[in-house]
């Protein structure tokens, strides 16, 4: 039987792969959060890993609190990378198959058209450039991948969705930054993207090929257009309005534009990927808002 440790096992992404565990035959899956593993810590990890002997590791946990990033550097750093240098030695160590998720946040987003996994990096914020010295401790390793994604959401945990839908039930009106643009991600097309990722890999109808990936849904938007449909959707009457984000000032520089282009995963692994709009529509559906 093949192991998977997850990390993060309680954020979104990790809870999504709880849900997906549940038709995991033939596959042992061990979710840990700080509380059961501490990544930040080396010693405990490749002792955890020791012990376990999984066949794969998937990387969930992230500090991701982007604008509080700016301040707490240190922490940021240690988790979005040491940690991630931490896993990698273990899955090394282990031999496992190591899955790390990183995010757009890594580029600058002053591009024309939608990133590649070799366009050139140059994180804007903190947030970001911890995320990519996190890829780099990654792809240290010769059995890892790197998946890059960008705005998601979930059912699970706090995200632009639930606000939108709260706000929407309280606020006439709410203002939305229409001049960043790229795409929503449903965490739980991700999470099955990664599983059949895993699932094929040990089959062996796909080769494990390392590097970096890009996966978020298909479609492009701006934040505004999501509001707007998130709105529509959740039966919301609130009224959107456009704003520039020189009118909404954040601490840390968010990408204007971050639309992945998702070629390479599909490719290698032939993942068929879901429209945003439709994805979207799942999660609202099953969220009791």
């Amino acid at each position: 039987m093949q192991k998977i440790l997850i990390t993060g096992g309680n954020g979104q992404l990790g809870s999504e792969l709880k849900e997906c565990a549940k038709g995991m035959a033939g596959f042992e899956l061990i979710f840990t959060d700080v509380a059961e593993l501490d990544i930040t810590n080396a010693a405990q990890v490749k002792a955890f890993c020791e012990q376990h002997q999984p066949n794969f590791i998937v990387n969930c946990a992230a500090y991701t609190a982007v604008d509080k990033a700016e301040i707490e550097k240190e922490f940021a750093l240690l988790l979005n990378a040491t940690a991630v240098k931490n896993l990698a030695e273990a899955a090394e160590n282990v031999q496992a198959y190591f899955v790390h998720v990183s995010t757009d946040y890594v580029f600058d987003g002053k591009n024309f058209e939608p990133y590649k996994e070799d366009d050139k990096v140059n994180p804007q914020s903190e947030y970001g450039r911890t995320k990519l010295r996190g890829e780099e401790f990654a792809l240290a390793y010769s059995k890892s991948m790197v998946i890059r994604t960008a705005w998601l959401y979930s059912t699970f945990g706090n995200n632009f969705v639930k606000t939108m839908l709260r706000l929407g039930a309280e606020k006439p009106s709410l203002n939305v930054v229409f001049d960043q643009v790229g795409t929503p991600t449903n965490a739980a097309d991700l999470a099955s993207c990664i599983t059949n990722i895993i699932k094929k890999v040990s089959s062996g109808e796909r080769k494990f090929v390392s590097g970096v990936y890009h996966y978020s849904n298909e479609g492009v938007c701006s934040w505004y257009d999501f509001a707007r449909e998130i709105m529509e959707q959740g039966k919301r009457s609130c009224e959107v309005f456009p704003i520039e984000s020189k009118d909404y000032p954040t601490p840390a520089a968010r990408p204007h534009y971050s639309v992945l282009n998702k070629a390479k995963i599909k490719a290698t692994y032939g993942v068929e990927i879901p429209y945003w709009k439709d994805s979207l529509r799942k999660c609202i559906a099953s969220l009791n808002f």
